[in-house]
């Protein structure tokens, strides 16, 4: 009865809907991106191994495949599944955003929320299966953790810490990045301090946890890591993994392995992520400019944040590897410097009101911009946050197989050759079709039989040589900066939904009169 007597957390509430309502719906929309199909395909292995076998050059850890792992088994393997346990981390992420009220205030963490749900880049790469939410989810526990030790000393703390540190290290490699700026923060503020002491400066609590508290939280960390580096225990090689990924990153991170923005360079100084968040994330953009406020006295924890997120924004600008998703760990520092400037001002004597209206409208305005990207512009390759995305064009391929299999089960016994440079996510689009093959250009059986094919369209001519019995024949793009394509059903065995379609191939001899 207490709990029905107690005042509801109404802005908490909406914020945390208005977030699950743009991560959920339509979220099958848009095609698996390339990443999206090599997860979706580790977490297939899993069913037969019954363990994820970690490699080093993948440069993520094993978690979100355990997770994706999980979900498909739930749910069944599709999109929805697939992309569930990202959208439930990003989700997480709103969450503690709003639980840093008790450091920053209410309204502030509120606000952050606010600008987090409607992010274009939180939203968009939630809807993606990759492990940038998850890393984001977990530097905010370690950043929650950090600061109710500093300013309660409590268990909870304890816990939150080291739970963020070990969720870090099981979902991506770039976590030394982040623990290096934490750690580099601490001294930072304490020198800054003397030139300009923060109000209220919140000094060092008493800690009210045991070494023996220490000790089982850093244990359990330390046996999640084991346990799913590990394979959960069924491929011990997997621990290696955890510092033989650094000679594999540090080549791909300083090569960038096309992923660099060399077009974004002026001198030494790449304004990429700057760009990035002039086009699309203006609360963050906000908040950044923001910073300059806090040179003067100003509340320590958010200089704190402030400069682990200026540290951070440093290193991923000065390392050559960049894809736009990346931002997704850069930005949340700012949403709270954002939040306290809006606070801040909302508290003046003049001007609180259009303060508050600014923000509203900027708030709004992100979310506009996020909504026209995840559900109209999706695919489109203008869009910097679109890289390396599958268009919607793959269904043509794709629609033919699923819709044959869906009335008739036995057409997932169909063979298929498929003969592209770069083919995924087809190999988990098409994961319920066993009899699948995906060759170089020096292994193509002759003659080509299988029932469905595709290749770039440079090799159709190639490919219609070695047919021996008419196809279908239909053109399609996987993705931007790739060739045109092509994919070839098999008359027979496709007759019933292709019908009229166009067909090459050796056409059957007229029967006799």
């Amino acid at each position: 009865m207490q709990f029905l007597r107690r005042p509801w957390p109404w802005p908490e509430i909406l914020i945390l809907a208005l977030a699950a309502a743009l991560r959920f719906t339509a979220l099958d929309l848009k095609p698996p991106h390339f990443d999206e199909g090599v997860n979706g395909w580790f977490a297939d292995q899993m069913a037969h191994t019954g363990y994820y076998a970690y490699d080093p050059t993948n440069y993520h850890g094993p978690l979100h495949m355990y997770a994706v792992f999980v979900s498909q088994k739930l749910f069944g393997r599709d999109l929805f599944a697939l992309r569930l346990p990202a959208v439930l981390a990003s989700l997480g992420a709103v969450w503690l955003t709003l639980r840093f009220g008790r450091f920053l205030g209410v309204n502030t963490a509120r606000w952050a929320a606010a600008a987090m749900a409607v992010s274009p880049a939180c939203v968009f790469y939630a809807r993606y299966s990759i492990h940038e939410s998850w890393l984001l989810a977990f530097l905010l526990l370690t950043a929650w953790g950090i600061l109710d030790l500093w300013q309660n000393g409590t268990r909870a703390g304890l816990h939150a810490l080291a739970g963020g540190i070990a969720g870090m290290i099981l979902t991506k490699e770039t976590y030394f990045i982040h623990l290096g700026c934490f750690a580099l923060a601490i001294p930072c503020l304490l020198v800054w301090q003397l030139a300009s002491p923060s109000r209220p400066a919140v000094p060092l609590a008493p800690q009210r946890w045991t070494s023996r508290e220490a000790g089982l939280a850093a244990g359990a960390a330390v046996f999640a890591i084991v346990f799913f580096y590990s394979g959960t225990f069924l491929h011990w090689q997997g621990l290696a993994g955890l510092y033989e990924t650094y000679a594999a990153w540090f080549k791909t991170g300083v090569g960038a392995s096309g992923h660099n923005k060399p077009e974004d360079q002026l001198g030494p100084f790449n304004y990429y992520w700057f760009l990035l968040l002039a086009r699309y994330e203006w609360p963050a953009l906000i908040g950044l400019a923001a910073c300059i406020r806090l040179l003067w006295p100003a509340p320590a924890h958010l200089r704190y944040l402030a400069i682990y997120g200026a540290g951070a924004l440093v290193a991923y600008t000065i390392i050559p590897y960049k894809t736009p998703w990346l931002l997704l760990v850069l930005l949340w520092p700012f949403f709270f410097t954002f939040g306290a400037l809006v606070e801040e001002c909302s508290r003046a004597a003049v001007g609180s009101a259009a303060a508050l209206m600014l923000a509203s409208a900027c708030v709004t305005a992100s979310m506009m911009r996020g909504a026209q990207l995840n559900f109209r512009d999706f695919a489109n390759p203008a869009e910097p946050y679109v890289y390396v995305q599958t268009f919607p064009e793959i269904r043509r391929l794709t629609d033919p197989l699923l819709t044959l299999a869906q009335t008739n089960p036995a057409a997932h016994g169909l063979t298929g050759e498929i003969l592209l440079d770069s083919y995924y996510p087809l190999p988990w689009m098409l994961g319920d079709f066993p009899n699948v093959a995906y060759r170089k250009d020096t292994e193509w059986p002759d003659p080509l039989a299988a029932d469905f094919i595709a290749a770039e369209k440079k090799k159709a001519e190639r490919v219609e040589k070695l047919l021996r019995e008419p196809y279908y024949r239909r053109e399609f793009r996987l993705r931007d900066a790739q060739e045109d394509c092509v994919a070839w059903f098999r008359v027979a065995a496709f007759r019933s939904l292709l019908r009229g379609e166009p067909t090459v191939g050796p056409q059957p001899s007229p029967s006799p009169r």
